[in-house]
C-alpha cells in the first residue's frame, strides 16, 4: 500500500503538469493588408473596392487567403470548398474604419470574438451583401441605429445570406441586377 501511495504522489506533479499544456499550436497573428493582396474568389485587388475585409490563414501556407467581403470569407468557412486547416481567420473592425472607403489594413481583429451585422442597407464591396464585423456590441448597435440590419456573432450568420445565389440576389459575375 505504501508503494502504491508513493508512486502516486511521483506522478502526480506530471500529471497536473499536463493539464497546463497548451492544447494546440498557437493562433497565428493577422497580416497586414497590401496593395498585392488578390481576393480568394474575384481575384480582384482588395484596397481597390470598399468596405470590410477579411483574411483567413491555413496552416502550412505562406500567405493568407484573402477576401474582398467578410461574406466571402464566412461563405468560404461555411462551404465545402474549404481547403486544409484554418489556423485563423481575421476581419476589418469597421469601429476602428477611417471610413467605409478606407477600412484600413491593419486593424483586424479575431472573427471569433468579433459583432457582425447582417440585413443593413450597406452592401459589400463587391456590391452583394455584406457582414460587417465590428471590436463591441456597442458600436455594432449603433451601426444597426443608422444603416439597418441586426448584430449577430460569427457562427449565428445563416448560409442563405453569405450564398445568396439561389434567393435571387445576384452573384459577383452578374453585377447588371445592380444598375
Amino acid at each position: 500500500m505504501r508503494r502504491l501511495l508513493r508512486s502516486l504522489a511521483l506522478l502526480a506533479p506530471l500529471v497536473l503538469a499536463a493539464c497546463g499544456e497548451d492544447a494546440g499550436p498557437a493562433k497565428p497573428a493577422a497580416v497586414e493588408m497590401t496593395d498585392e493582396a488578390l481576393g480568394y474568389y474575384c481575384q480582384m485587388y482588395l484596397a481597390d473596392h470598399p468596405g470590410p475585409k477579411a483574411q483567413v490563414i491555413v496552416r502550412g501556407q505562406d500567405q493568407p487567403l484573402w477576401f474582398t467581403q467578410v461574406s466571402d470569407a464566412v461563405a468560404y468557412l461555411k462551404g465545402a470548398e474549404r481547403v486544409g486547416d484554418t489556423a485563423a481567420v481575421y476581419v476589418s473592425d469597421m469601429a476602428a474604419a477611417a471610413s467605409w472607403a478606407e477600412p484600413g489594413r491593419g486593424n483586424w481583429i479575431d472573427a471569433d470574438g468579433a459583432v457582425f451585422v447582417i440585413e443593413s442597407r450597406r452592401p459589400g464591396g463587391m456590391g452583394t451583401p455584406e457582414a460587417i464585423p465590428f471590436g463591441s456590441r456597442g458600436a455594432a448597435d449603433r451601426f444597426v441605429a443608422e444603416n439597418g440590419g441586426r448584430a449577430v456573432a460569427l457562427a449565428e450568420i445563416p448560409v442563405a445570406y453569405v450564398r445568396p445565389g439561389d434567393a435571387g440576389v445576384p452573384a459577383h459575375g452578374d453585377m447588371s441586377a445592380m444598375n
